[in-house]
């Protein structure tokens, strides 16, 4: 088993709580990761029709068939269970008995947070992160090719092509969740509708415009919004307003949290077609978003991420609301940095009250550290060695 960020957290949850529930998307390592640190517990897959069935028809008979603990992936495929399990770890309420997995956010925690309030904990497992996919022998070093394969770990831990696998793995999910989640009849729109949201990324959500290019209602395009974001496709990143009523009228920014994924829909093959692709700088930008998301929720603590945008001024790609103060960050696909790349970042600081802290950062594809006019300059492999 790798190394993953997330391991000494859910090491420790687990010796504080009966039930452990670990979310994230299909294929991010987590079944490997909890079989990896848990290898006393049996591991029961809810995908499979007879754990499922059992699961559903007699909850009380297949908990007590597991009365020492055990791993239930997927548990959205049988929420019910989740409600007797509640009598199970209120009758033994040793810790670590029960980890939970599952691959459908909204699914997972409507059941948890009713049945398994104060009993579990909850930790989100997103696909490898920068330093994370460095342990991989063979990984690419480079950022183009490393934008290309994304971060999805059985892609490196089978020494997979990145552009086959990343097709298999959109065409299931397209037939497995969109099937369950939202029983959509015309697949081939709904994949028409993943390429136009890659073709989005690191953009303001038009539901309209998306609506009219899909040929769909806008009520199904926000459905469909729903279910990428449930699925940990993408994420939506409000935008930020010091009024917070207003925070929630501004149109979000929508980035899909695995940059391979991302180019493979939108038909990007090589790092030569990325480097001069017009979307190269809008894909930089939600590889930073997704691997400062993976920084966060991997070390334990909400997103809380917005973006920052004036209707006829300066913008800021990411702004993070830490314990710290606010960190705000900018993307930039090239290895030259500008002075005028600042500009953005101290209009939003005026914005604030004056005591606030603010940590400012540039995240750029060179290779140099500097330190300017109050903002740190990262080049792109050390994102994740930041404290975000």
């Amino acid at each position: 088993m790798y190394p993953r960020r997330l391991t000494p957290l859910v090491r420790e949850r687990a010796r504080k709580y009966p039930v452990l529930t670990l979310t994230g998307p299909r294929q991010s390592g987590k079944t490997t990761l909890c079989r990896g640190l848990f290898p006393r517990l049996p591991y029961l897959s809810l995908e499979s029709a007879d754990h499922r069935r059992f699961a559903v028809e007699d909850p009380r008979g297949f908990l007590a068939s597991i009365r020492k603990g055990a791993i239930l992936d997927e548990i959205q495929r049988a929420p019910e269970l989740v409600s007797y399990l509640q009598e199970e770890v209120d009758r033994d309420g040793r810790p670590g008995r029960f980890i939970l997995t599952g691959s459908q956010n909204l699914a997972v925690r409507e059941a948890v947070s009713q049945s398994l309030a104060g009993r579990t904990a909850m930790l989100t497992l997103l696909p490898l992160s920068l330093d994370e996919r460095a342990a991989f022998p063979g990984a690419p070093a480079g950022l183009w090719d490393g934008l290309l394969a994304g971060g999805y770990p059985r892609i490196f831990d089978q020494g997979l092509d990145p552009g086959v696998w990343l097709g298999d793995y959109a065409a299931t999910y397209v037939e497995r969740d969109v099937r369950q989640l939202l029983r959509v009849t015309d697949l081939r729109t709904f994949q028409g509708f993943l390429t136009l949201v890659a073709g989005r990324t690191g953009q303001e959500v038009n539901a309209s415009s998306l609506a009219g290019d899909a040929g769909v209602s806008v009520n199904t395009i926000r459905a469909w919004l729903s279910v990428l974001e449930a699925s940990y496709l993408i994420v939506l990143l409000p935008a930020w307003h010091p009024n917070t009523r207003k925070q929630v009228v501004k149109a979000p920014k929508l980035h899909m949290l695995d940059s391979g994924l991302a180019c493979h829909l939108l038909g990007i093959r090589t790092s030569e077609q990325l480097v001069s692709h017009p979307l190269r700088g809008a894909i930089f930008e939600s590889w930073m978003v997704s691997e400062v998301a993976k920084a966060r929720l991997h070390a334990g603590q909400p997103l809380r991420m917005f973006h920052y945008r004036e209707a006829r001024g300066p913008e800021v790609d990411l702004l993070v609301q830490s314990e710290r103060g606010w960190i705000v960050a900018e993307s930039k696909s090239g290895s030259t940095v500008d002075a005028s790349f600042f500009a953005g970042m101290e209009t939003f600081a005026t914005r604030l009250p004056k005591a606030t802290p603010v940590i400012r950062r540039l995240v750029h594809g060179g290779s140099e550290s500097q330190k300017r006019q109050g903002v740190v300059v990262i080049p792109w492999a050390k994102i994740q060695d930041e404290r975000w």
